[in-house]
């Protein structure tokens, strides 16, 4: 049952209301004084995160690049080529000294502290949902506290959350009188290493388009299969293949979906974009109209304006060993939304334009407008923002500082399209991928395979000789590799199977991680680092000496 849908007993909804008074005794308190409106920054290099100071030598002179994952050649219209900071720590001066102090903390004696049905009661327990189902953050957000209120006018003027996390069989969200909030849910392969849940935490992403991509043309009500059909049309720009969909009667639509040159029972979205060639697409329905009157844009690799994405990042739901599945408690509740369009040409000058700015000032730290309630804007159109968990656990709007983090891997890097990882990602199969990790999660998904053969995470192992960025997940290291450092044979073809028996931690780890993470948040201190871990990390640079090379050679996608 999709997680937003439970019914709650008497029990329950007592329970739940005792822990929402606990949890709002007082949200300036619960960030220990610190005044998360501010724009002042701890550290001026917030947007160059934590795992970027890893050590890719170990001491036997074995290098390790799990870099290549993040800087790579980008595909047009993402013109940054980064795939150079896979051979050298290229980063500004005053970025040199290691800012993230927490990665050198010892958490191990406030884990010691929790037992497991202590951290298991506080992952299961919802901080998005009120004992009611009402959404807690959006009830406090349209009653601003003042400590939240960053220009005191006593509005909320950012995101507001709106989805109620009830998915129907299509994988849309319903509110509880069934209407549609718009958002969809997506399958996804995670990227690699950070969003594994083996390394922290577990994850969903969802998607909306504007309004005018579930109506027919002319009308305002909401139309499952005119929705659905321009998603479908969307993953096809992105992804830029053929996309698999449920037979649909075309002459309802009259649009020739797969392009055979006829309107019958479509069962594809065929990708035939080269506008220079005279190859076209188009979305359908109402936005088919505002495309044709220049409102709407389309283009491959590209996004329309007002698209948004929904990210929960939440704790590990084990309650018994063998079980690994999505928290009802988040630790984050990350929101995009691309506010403007830019085309191929303009993109390209940008990229370009940076380029030369890095080469004429190789000191400067990169800027973002935004603030607390609007987010922090990337040059490329979008707007990010994000709630993270205050000492009690109730979820608060990130600081400025705070959102600042999620630049460094959203605002410019080869890998991304259009600055997202998950929907460029997304699979077919089961309901063509649209639905939800409550409704069936990983199991059983064989490993992505590129056309030249290799396997997607086997090569990850490969390359980085590890299974996170820190290279601190010792279950992965004992499970994959022998003691002469070398691939398992039986462990990798496995894998090849089902990539949970990679992505997925055993119970005791999940525990762990957990705690060590509950442990961070009583902190508060995320600017300090938020990798969440037990032990002092090993293998992390404290200070790093101008364009120090890692030792590795860069390595490309075959894509």
């Amino acid at each position: 049952m999709p997680i937003g849908c439970q019914k709650r007993g008497a029990g329950a909804v007592l329970s739940a209301c005792l822990l929402t008074l606990s949890l709002y005794a007082g949200d300036f308190e619960a960030t220990r004084g610190y005044d998360i409106r501010s724009k002042t920054l701890h550290h001026p290099s917030a947007m160059i995160p934590e795992m970027c100071y890893t050590r890719t030598k170990d001491p036997s002179g074995k290098t390790h690049n799990p870099c290549y994952a993040c800087h790579t050649r980008g595909i047009a219209p993402n013109y940054i080529h980064d795939e150079a900071l896979q051979a050298a720590y290229d980063f500004p001066a005053p970025a040199l000294k290691n800012p993230y102090r927490n990665d050198f903390l010892d958490f191990r004696p406030a884990i010691a502290a929790i037992d497991d049905r202590t951290i298991q009661n506080y992952v299961n327990q919802s901080n998005y949902f009120d004992a009611n189902g009402s959404i807690t953050l959006a009830r406090k957000l349209r009653r601003l506290p003042s400590e939240w209120d960053s220009n005191g006018d006593g509005r909320w003027e950012g995101y507001i959350p709106d989805c109620y996390y009830c998915f129907d069989k299509q994988g849309l969200d319903r509110r509880p009188d069934s209407s549609y909030t718009g958002w969809a849910a997506f399958a996804y392969m995670p990227f690699l290493g950070t969003f594994w849940p083996t390394n922290g935490s577990t994850d969903d992403v969802l998607i909306r388009l504007p309004a005018s991509f579930a109506r027919r043309a002319g009308d305002g009500e909401f139309n499952a299969t005119v929705y659905r059909t321009n998603l479908a049309i969307l993953q096809a720009l992105i992804q830029r293949r053929d996309v698999p969909i449920e037979a649909t009667d075309e002459r309802s639509l009259g649009v020739d979906l797969d392009k055979d040159g006829r309107l019958g029972i479509a069962r594809k979205i065929r990708y035939d974009w080269a506008p220079l060639r005279g190859h076209t697409m188009s979305y359908i329905g109402e936005a088919a109209r505002l495309q044709r009157a220049g409102r709407i844009h389309l283009a491959a690799g590209l996004y329309p304006v007002g698209t948004e994405f929904l990210h929960s990042v939440r704790y590990i739901r084990s309650d018994r060993p063998g079980e690994i599945a999505l928290a009802p408690r988040m630790k984050e509740l990350r929101y995009a939304r691309k506010r403007f369009w830019l085309n191929y040409a303009v993109l390209h000058n940008k990229a370009q334009k940076e380029l030369m700015e890095a080469d004429f000032s190789p000191d400067r730290l990169e800027t973002f407008d935004g603030d607390l309630e609007h987010g922090v804007v990337t040059g490329t159109g979008w707007v990010y923002q994000g709630f993270i968990e205050d000492r009690h656990g109730a979820l608060r709007p990130q600081s400025y500082e705070e959102t600042l983090y999620c630049m460094g891997c959203h605002a410019g890097i080869g890998a991304t399209t259009d600055t997202t990882f998950a929907f460029p990602r997304k699979l077919d199969g089961y309901r063509h991928g649209w639905y939800h990790w409550s409704q069936k999660d990983l199991r059983g998904t064989p490993e992505r395979r590129y056309r030249d053969g290799t396997w997607e995470l086997a090569q990850y192992l490969k390359r980085n000789h590890s299974g996170d960025e820190f290279r601190e997940n010792d279950e992965v290291l004992r499970r994959f590799f022998d003691a002469d450092g070398k691939l398992k044979k039986a462990q990798i073809e496995a894998l090849h199977r089902d990539v949970t028996r990679l992505i997925y931690p055993s119970h005791r780890r999940a525990m762990l991680l957990n705690k060590a993470y509950r442990a961070l948040v009583k902190t508060q201190r995320f600017y300090d680092g938020r990798a969440g871990h037990a032990a002092p990390l090993k293998h992390i640079w404290r200070e790093l000496n101008a364009s120090q090379p890692t030792g590795n050679e860069i390595y490309l996608f075959p894509r």
